[in-house]
């Protein structure tokens, strides 16, 4: 057995060639080291675009009084080569050399609630680029109010309104509800108008949102087709203990009810009185139809509610409409308006009017003599009359004037005294002195 070339199939030796080519040395020669070598090279500069202006909570809202974060990204141009300029509306401004600085973003506080308009700036040799950013800044709301009249008339629209506290809270939006209905009617005012065109009662529901803080308040509205209302006030001992809630404002208007039940006999069921929010304390009663009443007339059915009225009116005025807050504290409640008789001692006001008359009359008096003398010769009965005979004198017809002035003693006219004038007529349109004047002596008369 001997060994021999591997071969194929006939024997004949197979052979393998492989071609292997040098490797490069390691050693860099002839400058190739600086070739490859890294080394410092200037950027090419560009103005500053895609400026961006955020606040670190990602939302449009802050509180007063409370850090907020703004954030600044620049998408094109050298940050290190751009200045960067915030200015955060309320007169307050920061620069920056470069925007790298303020990675961590802008801290600011506000003092006060509004609407800024928030800008930032990025400025450098080749330009400058600019965003704006409005922000509402509000304090915590704490309480919605909603005020409107207690009944109402049927088809007439009603005014409600809203107390805030505390009353600056910045940006506020309402939703209001009518009648249970799903849909709200949102408004940026505290105040609207609606018409409610059944009788009965309603429902009217309010909220406020200020920043992430909602309140709401609710209320309930009577509808009748007529009433009557009028308004009251208190004596003034009340406001000392007036909280300014709900609650007590509620027991003070059954406190009234009961009160004019009591001293007037109107039904229970034809008063309401709600007492008003604020100071000094004031309220409102409203005298209702009865449910029985619809079959008649409305005349009737006015003519009923206005003997109520004067009947309340009568007691309002006569002071007999008063309660007891606490031991030793009386307070009394009073009309303020529609009364017929005066709420106050009017003994001042007659001495006014005679004082006025009396001074009107002397006015009169001082023009009526004025125009007599002024004008004379031009008042019938006045002018002179002569003849072309210079010895002959005509005889002069005389005047009576009679004027009625007030006479502040009493409701009598009185008239100034009836004045005969002769004059001479020697020549035509001759004036006489006074001593050709002569005063008659009749007793004058009043026309």
């Amino acid at each position: 057995m001997s060994l021999g070339w591997p071969g194929n199939a006939l024997g004949s030796p197979r052979r393998s060639w492989r071609r292997f080519r040098k490797a490069l040395s390691n050693n860099c020669t002839e400058g190739s080291l600086l070739k490859y070598s890294p080394r410092q090279q200037k950027c090419p500069s560009q103005a500053p675009r895609g400026l961006q202006l955020f606040t670190s909570e990602g939302t449009f809202v802050a509180t007063v009084g409370r850090n907020v974060t703004f954030l600044v990204f620049l998408e094109e141009g050298l940050g290190s080569m751009t200045s960067i300029t915030v200015d955060f509306g309320d007169g307050t401004a920061i620069s920056y050399v470069n925007i790298s600085s303020i990675d961590d973003g802008v801290k600011h506080i506000y003092n006060k609630v509004g609407i800024y308009q928030v800008s930032a700036t990025a400025i450098n040799h080749l330009g400058f680029d600019r965003v704006l950013l409005y922000l509402h800044v509000s304090c915590q709301l704490e309480q919605v109010q909603l005020s409107a009249p207690l009944v109402v008339i049927k088809n007439k629209a009603v005014n409600f309104t809203t107390t805030l506290r505390p009353s600056s809270v910045g940006t506020v939006t309402y939703f209001w509800w009518f009648d249970n209905k799903t849909e709200p009617v949102v408004t940026l005012n505290g105040a609207i108008s609606f018409p409610f065109s059944k009788e009965g009662s309603h429902t009217v529901t309010v909220q406020a949102l200020a920043g992430n803080t909602v309140h709401q308040d609710q209320m309930r509205v009577v509808v009748y087709d007529y009433f009557r209302s009028h308004p009251l006030v208190f004596s003034s001992n009340l406001d000392e203990l007036n909280p300014g809630v709900t609650e007590w404002r509620e027991d003070i208007g059954r406190v009234v009810k009961t009160c004019i039940v009591k001293v007037t006999g109107i039904s229970e069921d034809q008063l309401l009185v709600t007492v008003l929010a604020g100071l000094p304390t004031t309220a409102e009663v409203f005298i209702i139809p009865e449910r029985r009443s619809r079959d008649r007339a409305m005349d009737e059915k006015w003519a009923h509610l206005d003997q109520l009225s004067q009947v309340l009116l009568s007691a309002l005025n006569q002071d007999l409409i008063e309660f007891t807050v606490k031991p030793g504290l009386q307070v009394n409640v009073y009309a303020t308006r529609l009364s017929p008789a005066p709420l106050v001692d009017g003994s001042e006001s007659g001495h006014s009017s005679t004082a006025v008359i009396m001074l009107v009359s002397v006015v009169l008096m001082g023009l009526a003599i004025f125009v007599i003398y002024k004008f004379k010769r031009k008042i019938p009965g006045m002018n002179t009359y002569t003849t072309e005979q210079p010895d002959k004198e005509q005889e002069v017809i005389p005047a009576v004037t009679s004027i009625a002035v007030p006479n502040p003693e009493g409701n009598e006219l009185t008239s100034l005294d009836r004045v005969d004038v002769q004059l001479d007529s020697k020549s035509k349109g001759y004036l006489p002195s006074h001593t050709d004047i002569k005063l008659s002596d009749e007793a004058p008369h009043v026309f």
